[in-house]
């Protein structure tokens, strides 16, 4: 380069530009041949050769119009700016170039002998755009997420809450205010809380409050919530806190209605708790106690069960007996003794209930049900602050066998639709106990008719009183096995008897009925010792009923002189004959023990004979008198000689009745029959 072209007409040196921090380049003529350029021109640029023009030194600018400013420039010496001017450089050895973006400032310059070029200083902002760039997406991107956002939280079914770090809403939820019918005033802060159901806000306000101290990947949990219209639904939220780094700087969250997916997770709860509750359990009793505690608290805040003894024969509108066994309530709430009879008016609740065979329900306000549901003033299930209540018969083979009630109380949501179902699901668990209950029904009515058709009343003997007594078992289908008898011979002595078929159930009372019957027929057939009575009914026995055994004591009870009376008598495996005196010495007769009827092939039986003083008492009775299962039966032997001494000097038929007051344990379940005879001052009986 030329001294001359190393300075410019100001005179001064283009080494100055050398170290300057931008571009420096230098052109002269209208060609624009390159004069100079600086250091970081060529760091930039590439070291492009001197001497050539700047069309031949950037042939890929020449369709861009940087040329025609360099022109124009240099025609009129107006200086020109261009920012953030794209530059597709093309670096010596690379086969493809790159855009960068560069700020010129171009203006005239003045060589010697008055010749002209081009000074353009150089800055790039590749960076700079790059980055506005950059920055520009983003805002876009969120205004466009923002955008989207809002559309959903106005579209979506869920609600979309925000929250500010510390954990109160700051921002409106249209949502929310769809579902609960909260303004934004109401709804913002703390107070969203008050739309939730006051027994779950100190469980929600615990764990949210866990949440933001803890600050975990996301946060959930199930509530329930005021609905605009009215009563609660179950929602789930899910929030989620947001982070700028290491700072969160709010949480967002959402909020689903689950009500029939929380029902129906409930409904398998508690149906998988009621299998697990009666899956060992036999007795119904114990199977709907079982249910209850199910039922109460989760469903409902009280439970009662109402079996129905009388439905089997009762007729249409008649009076109803109902026996209450299952009366339950959640803790906090006055309750009623489980068991007791209620006699139901025709025009009643439950009477109405259990007619048509279908549920009946009602929900009103609090302790206000309507007159036509209210029943009794003391109707239970409608006590205190009662809102609902469910009446739920429960049919077995087209028959009520049982009816289920069910009540919720105050601010608790009313029962439904889905409880009544989800408690018709829970009374299908006793199907099964239920229908053996009803078999044990019908075969209990008709082995008692049966039997209280057999044990029928004592004859009248002048110089004899009589008194029976016949207490049925109380459980199962355990009624029927045992008998007494009483009747006149034609020669005038008077037959007594008592047994106990093996058994307890319909086929024994038919048994009892047969051997009963047979032994009268026998007794009447011949004038002979009682021994030899029974022979023949073992020999009968034996024949007809190969498989069944009888305990029985048969006597005679005849008068040979004006003295008194004389007992002849024989016992087949039963307790013995007490003989009371009436001084009240006691002692049993056991002279004639014999086997067992149908116990062993071809008995013998042998007869025994008793004086009957004036004023004595014989008592014959069943194994259910003094048999307990915990004791040897010698003991009950001695219990019952010891209480009929102390009574001895009772009337006969206060004798029995005490007999069965104190010797009959409390829940015995065990039949008793009883006959007692005692000798009075009347005249002596005439064949």
């Amino acid at each position: 380069m030329s001294e001359e072209t190393q300075r410019l007409t100001s005179g001064i040196g283009l080494d100055v530009f050398d170290p300057a921090p931008v571009g420096v380049l230098l052109a002269r003529g209208p060609d624009h041949r390159i004069v100079y350029t600086n250091t970081l021109y060529r760091q930039t640029f590439g070291d492009r050769p001197l001497g050539r023009s700047l069309r031949e030194a950037f042939p890929d600018l020449a369709q861009t119009g940087y040329f025609d400013i360099l022109d124009r420039v240099l025609t009129t010496g107006h200086a020109e700016r261009v920012s953030t001017a794209p530059v597709d450089v093309t670096y010596p050895g690379e086969a493809h170039g790159v855009t960068r973006y560069f700020d010129f400032s171009i203006s005239r310059s003045t060589f010697g002998a008055g010749e002209h070029g081009i000074l353009a200083v150089i800055v790039e902002v590749t960076e700079q755009v790059e980055a506005a760039e950059r920055i520009r997406v983003l805002a876009e991107e969120r205004r466009r997420a923002l955008l989207r956002y809002r559309s959903l939280v106005k579209a979506g079914s869920q609600m979309v809450w925000v929250t500010a770090p510390e954990g109160g809403v700051i921002e409106p939820s249209p949502g929310w205010e769809r579902v609960t019918g909260q303004t934004w005033e109401e709804f913002r802060g703390d107070g969203w809380l008050d739309a939730v159901h006051p027994d779950d806000r100190e469980d929600i306000v615990r764990e949210w409050n866990r949440a933001l101290a803890d600050v975990p990947t996301d946060f959930t949990h199930v509530y329930r919530l005021r609905l605009a219209g009215g009563g609660y639904r179950h929602f789930s939220i899910y929030a989620a806190p947001v982070r700028d780094g290491d700072t969160v700087i709010e949480w967002v969250g959402t909020c689903a209605d689950i009500e029939q997916q929380w029902q129906a997770d409930r409904r398998d709860t508690l149906l998988a708790r009621a299998a697990a509750a009666t899956a060992d359990t036999v007795r119904l009793q114990e199977m709907l106690d079982a249910l209850s505690h199910v039922i109460v608290p989760d469903v409902a805040d009280a439970c009662r069960v109402y079996l129905l003894p009388q439905t089997l024969d009762r007729p249409a509108g008649g009076a109803l007996t109902a026996e209450r066994v299952v009366a339950l309530t959640r803790p906090g709430m006055p309750d009623l003794p489980p068991h007791r009879e209620e006699h139901l008016r025709p025009d009643s609740l439950l009477a109405r209930a259990i007619e048509q065979g279908s549920p009946l329900y009602a929900a009103f306000p609090p302790g206000e049900p309507p007159p036509d549901l209210a029943g009794p003033a003391d109707a239970p299930w409608l006590s205190g602050g009662v809102n609902s209540i469910v009446l739920l018969p429960v049919v077995v083979d087209g028959t009520t066998a049982a009816l289920l009630t069910a009540s919720v109380s105050d601010d608790r949501p009313p029962l439904g639709r889905p409880e009544v179902d989800l408690l018709r699901d829970l009374a299908e668990q006793t199907h099964a106990p239920l229908r053996s209950a009803l078999e044990y029904q019908r075969t209990r009515q008709v082995a008692l008719a049966l039997q209280r058709s057999l044990l029928t009343a004592p004859p009248e003997v002048p110089g004899l009183d009589i008194a029976v007594r016949y207490r049925p078992s109380t459980v199962g289908a355990e009624v029927g096995g045992d008998w007494y008898d009483s009747f006149v011979l034609r020669d005038g002595a008077v037959v007594v008897t008592i047994g106990d078929v093996a058994g307890h159930d319909l086929p024994a009372a038919v048994t009892m009925s047969q051997l009963r019957n047979m032994l009268r027929g026998l007794a009447l057939d011949r004038e002979e010792p009682t021994g030899e009575i029974l022979h023949r009914l073992d020999i009968s026995v034996q024949t007809l009923y190969p498989e069944g055994t009888a305990t029985c004591i048969l006597a005679r009870v005849e008068r040979p002189g004006p003295d008194g009376f004389r007992l002849q008598y024989s016992v087949a495996g039963h307790p013995p004959p007490l003989l009371v005196a009436p001084d009240g010495t006691a002692g049993f007769l056991t002279d004639a023990r014999n086997p067992l009827i149908g116990l062993v092939p071809d008995p013998r039986y042998t007869s025994a004979q008793q004086p009957l003083p004036q004023g004595c008492t014989l008592l014959l009775y069943t194994d259910g008198l003094v048999e307990r299962r915990d004791e040897d039966l010698q003991q009950g032997l001695d219990r019952l000689r010891r209480a009929a001494s102390k009574a001895a000097e009772q009337p006969l038929e206060v004798l029995c009745d005490d007999l069965l007051a104190t010797l009959l344990p409390e829940g015995s379940t065990d039949d008793v029959a009883m006959l007692a005879l005692r000798v009075t001052n009347g005249a002596p009986p005439q064949p």
